[in-house]
């Protein structure tokens, strides 16, 4: 018993969640862009959405907040800077303040870089971490309103989390960034060997995100894999980062 994950895939190549607490049936929703496909999955488990939950306000990771928020009565939560961006918005938060989905509890980083207003939703018993697109699988958002400052600042918040924290990230970019890492860290075992991994798990993937299977998702990471295989976690400083995200900018590997 404990905190279910239930992957969504939304949009063209989004992850959308629905956080279960199986003690209580009491639900969230995290970063969705649509909504049926988080109703048909709501429906399925029979669970009960007490909360919309936002890592940051871009459209792909929100658009569908408002019309979830009346479907099921709930409140939208995000950052409190997010107030005039974000739709639906309801009620803000900060870093350290909680959330509770059931009686799983998780506790708010404020990780700016890709926005300003971006937050991740970290569950220290259910070892789970939501990054949105500040942390992705191997790789790292794009910085439209912060700097390599910021991004590093970010990134040692989420390192500082426990190995076995599963992250649970906003796109289906694995295998791109990996590429990037192989390109970034030849001589590294670990990407190449993950690489190969999730070639495999790709190799038939649905032409239609939306119809994409349990065995296709390369998401969740672990904590543990990022730091070997995460070239923007592995950036030694701040330089180092910026010039790996500029790399990447332009990267066509």
């Amino acid at each position: 018993m404990g905190l279910r994950v239930e992957r969504i895939p939304t949009w063209k190549d989004n992850y959308t969640y629905l956080l279960v607490c199986d003690e209580t049936g009491d639900a969230a929703v995290v970063d969705a862009p649509e909504v049926e496909p988080v109703a048909r999955r709501v429906e399925k488990t029979g669970a009960r959405v007490s909360q919309i939950l936002s890592t940051h306000h871009h459209p792909d990771h929100s658009m569908a907040n408002p019309e979830l928020a009346k479907r099921y009565s709930a409140p939208v939560l995000g950052h409190a800077s997010d107030r005039e961006r974000l739709p639906g918005f309801t009620r803000g938060l900060e870093e350290g303040d909680t959330v509770a989905v059931g009686n799983q509890v998780a506790h708010v980083l404020h990780i700016p870089a890709h926005t300003r207003g971006h937050i991740a939703y970290v569950f220290d018993d259910a070892l789970a971490v939501f990054s949105g697109d500040t942390m992705f699988a191997a790789g790292c958002g794009r910085l439209f309103e912060g700097t390599p400052a910021m991004m590093f600042a970010a990134f040692a918040k989420l390192g500082a989390l426990p190995d076995a924290t599963r992250v649970f990230c906003g796109h289906e970019y694995t295998e791109s960034n990996l590429v990037f890492a192989a390109h970034v860290e030849p001589e590294n075992l670990a990407v190449r060997r993950k690489l190969d991994r999730v070639r495999k798990m790709r190799e038939h993937a649905a032409a239609d995100w939306h119809y994409a299977t349990e065995t296709e998702m390369t998401v969740p990471s672990t904590l543990a894999e990022e730091r070997a295989t995460n070239p923007f976690l592995r950036a030694p400083d701040v330089a180092e980062l910026g010039r790996r995200r500029a790399r990447k900018d332009d990267f066509r590997g």
